[in-house]
């Protein structure tokens, strides 16, 4: 890319990062930015392609570009797993104002889509490992999508694990007509006796898979982010292993470390 055009990039990339030009505004023609920014035509296109590529503006078809929407950002943290613990255990109405979605987003139950389905499988060698449990033992696999009410994309795309035979003596964790539960899967692992002890969170990040990024409406050339979360009892015992893909240009991961006191 000629040191022209990396410039008109940098401008236009300035441009919309200042809000100067806004999200869904169309661009000028190309013949016009290139009076504007004093290149020419061939100049212009190739900044474009370049500000494509970094998922800021899209091509219109049969039109021109415009700064694309991106979706509704959010940002986890580590310290929303105590802020689950705690209210696990808390009166129904209570767990039912707000859920972790609403936590990481800001936006309320009424800005969500919520959708859950489960059914039962084997477990693959990956899963058997995480478990530390025989290849084939039956596991719960529930997956999640939740997305805001105004877009179209989920947040993240989550599949979760549950050993059958430890959540069936409540039929009700056995149902996906009962999600979205109040107080999560904190809450609905204390109805059968388990206490959490600790969340391990291990994330890598990789391209997305066509599936992936078309589910979750990437840009090209944007990463994902996989985090796979295991749960362990205070037996030690590993209780649930999650795998979650979160979309990398609009997720923030923020970890904080409460320190002891001396």
């Amino acid at each position: 890319m000629a040191v022209a055009d990396e410039r008109l990039a940098d401008e236009l990339r300035e441009a919309i990062r200042a809000g100067e030009l806004k999200p869904g505004e169309e661009l000028p023609a190309e013949s016009e930015l290139a009076a504007r920014f004093a290149r020419d035509v061939p100049a212009v296109r190739e900044a474009l392609r370049v500000l494509r590529a970094e998922g800021l503006i899209e091509r219109q078809h049969k039109r021109g570009h415009r700064v694309r929407q991106r979706g509704t950002g959010a940002s986890r943290t580590n310290l929303r797993h105590q802020w689950e613990k705690n209210r696990a255990r808390a009166p129904l109405q209570e767990r039912a104002r707000t859920g972790a979605t609403e936590h990481d987003t800001g936006l309320t139950a009424d800005d969500l889509v919520f959708h859950a389905s489960y059914r039962t499988v084997e477990a693959s060698e990956d899963l058997a490992d995480a478990f530390g449990l025989p290849e084939g033992t039956a596991l719960l696999e529930r997956t999640y999508r939740t997305r805001p009410a105004a877009g179209s994309a989920p947040f993240g795309l989550v599949t979760s694990y549950l050993v059958h035979d430890l959540v069936a003596p409540n039929p009700d964790l056995l149902d996906e007509t009962k999600e979205p539960w109040p107080g999560g899967s904190q809450s609905q692992l204390y109805t059968v006796g388990i206490e959490l002890d600790r969340i391990e969170e291990r994330i890598t990040a990789r391209p997305p898979t066509p599936e992936e990024a078309a589910e979750l409406e990437l840009p090209p050339g944007t990463s994902v982010l996989v985090l796979r979360k295991t749960s362990y009892g205070i037996d030690e015992r590993i209780v649930g292993v999650s795998d979650v893909v979160l979309p990398g240009d609009r997720t923030e991961l923020l970890f904080i470390t409460p320190l002891e006191r001396w």
